[in-house]
């Protein structure tokens, strides 16, 4: 690879940086379509280098990825022993600025390999590849309660990776890099399609892998924030899963008319799926995350239009008004808003508001009815919904109904509640605009970064392989 660089020139009386990006021609067929490397050489003038000129090398590959997948950070060429800084900065859509950093040591050779050096301090410590990634932070001075959330999946995120001499805490803006690298975090794989879906009054995104199909698909739901939220569902057709991305509580039917939606509306968007020229009518499965769950499980347990091939439910529970609908059971947590706990921080906790297990079967689904493979995924730190103490109860519901077979139950200790893919940002609290208040209030989510973050891998990738196993067929998945 061409690496062109740019020296400091003697008559100058101080330093001129310049760089130089390489692109090479994206390739559809290829997983990483190109690499970027930015050199910047610089000159010590504080007599450490003795007149040396070094140029510090850093390389990050791939440099254009899906989120979900590693980098490998190398840095070259610095002084044998050096004291390095080496940090994450992303300017996201909503315009903050979040960062990351590791601090550390060159072996002999003026070598640093983030894949096997571990950091002495910064935000992460450790031997710890993806730290720059997972353990990004609003920078200093920042908004509280700022949560990162990708909007527009059509474009990447951009993170600059800069190497920087000594160990820097603060004020990077006012330092100079010894070197930068532009790196892109993609949602959407190459070829991925990205469709509006306002049939049946849904309003929705669906995503289709590249290639003709069909493909099996994942109906897909976010929480009691509403909004049309797209990321995952991308990011799921990029591995090969059709996924429609649905808003069923700030949907533009509800906002025209004010009125929540029915039970229909769910049968409508997998009624939308199985009909798809594209989609394998007979292979789909449904996902939901906190609020979503509670229709995750009543579709699943009692729809007799829905025929999920699977299930999988994070941060959720059970308990809802069986017979109820969506604005009932918002209006079944709202009649116990007494529960809510506050932090000497003004910080909101709901886990108790559906506590305790209630022993009415009117109050929870009757997991017994369940006849679809399950996967329920808990965060034993999730301070917003008692989700942890629901999977325990619907563990034992399905033991007593002999369907317990069904049941995949993953638990993760100082997690929780926003369990989102691999290598995001930890958010232990955000600001939070309840859909039926319409209030803005600071939201305790709980969940330790090193812990949380390890949970954040782990299930996306047993969760994949559950989908893979029951959405394809093993044994021949060239033939849905």
């Amino acid at each position: 690879m061409l690496i062109f660089q740019a020296r400091f020139q003697n008559k100058l009386t101080s330093a001129i940086r310049r760089y130089s990006l390489i692109k090479f021609r994206f390739d559809s067929s290829q997983r990483i379509p190109f690499f970027i490397c930015i050199q910047l050489v610089c000159k010590n003038h504080s007599g450490i280098m003795a007149q040396q000129q070094r140029c510090v090398q850093l390389s990050v590959r791939p440099s254009r990825a899906l989120v979900d997948e590693k980098f490998k950070v190398l840095v070259q060429n610095a002084s044998p022993g050096a004291e390095l800084t080496v940090r994450s900065h992303l300017h996201t859509e909503d315009k903050h600025n979040w960062e990351a950093f590791g601090h550390y040591i060159c072996d002999s050779t003026g070598t640093l390999n983030l894949c096997q050096d571990p950091s002495l301090g910064g935000t992460y410590e450790g031997v710890e590849p993806m730290g720059l990634m997972w353990s990004l932070r609003p920078v200093p001075g920042s908004k509280p309660g700022l949560r990162m959330r990708k909007t527009n999946v059509e474009t990447p995120l951009e993170v600059t990776i800069s190497v920087y001499q000594g160990h820097l805490s603060e004020d990077f803006p006012e330092q100079k890099a010894l070197a930068a690298v532009l790196v892109e975090r993609w949602y959407m794989a190459p070829g991925v399609q990205r469709i509006p879906v306002t049939e049946y009054n849904l309003t929705a995104t669906l995503f289709l892998p590249p290639g003709p199909g069909p493909f099996p698909a994942v109906l897909d739901l976010w929480g009691g924030g509403g909004k049309l939220v797209e990321y995952r569902a991308s990011l799921l057709a990029s591995h090969g899963f059709a996924a429609l991305a649905l808003d069923y509580l700030t949907n533009k039917l509800t906002v025209e008319t004010g009125k929540m939606m029915e039970n229909d509306y769910f049968e409508n968007a997998y009624k939308f799926l199985e009909q798809h020229p594209q989609i394998v009518g007979s292979r789909i499965a449904m996902w939901g995350l906190s609020f979503g769950t509670s229709m995750t499980f009543k579709m699943a347990a009692y729809s007799k239009v829905m025929k999920l091939r699977c299930a999988v439910c994070y941060s959720g529970s059970h308990i809802q008004p069986v017979n109820g609908s969506v604005e009932e059971i918002l209006k079944y947590c709202a009649q116990n808003e007494g529960k809510t706990r506050v932090t000497e921080n003004q910080e909101v906790i709901w886990h108790d508001i559906l506590l305790p297990i209630p022993e009415d079967p009117a109050f929870k689904v009757d997991m017994g009815r369940l006849q679809c493979p399950l996967l329920l995924v808990v965060g034993q730190d999730d301070q917003n919904w008692p989700a942890f103490v629901s999977a325990m109860d619907m563990k034992v519901m399905m033991e007593k109904a002999g369907n317990s077979h069904l049941l995949n139950l993953l638990i993760y200790p100082d997690t929780g509640h926003l369990i989102e893919p691999p290598y995001s940002p930890h958010t232990r609290t955000s600001i939070f605009r309840d859909v039926t208040s319409k209030q803005l209030c600071m939201v305790l989510w709980g969940g330790r970064t090193v812990a949380h973050s390890r949970a954040q891998e782990d299930s996306w990738r047993k969760t994949l392989v559950f989908l893979r196993e029951h959405l394809y067929d093993r044994r021949n998945t060239s033939n849905l």
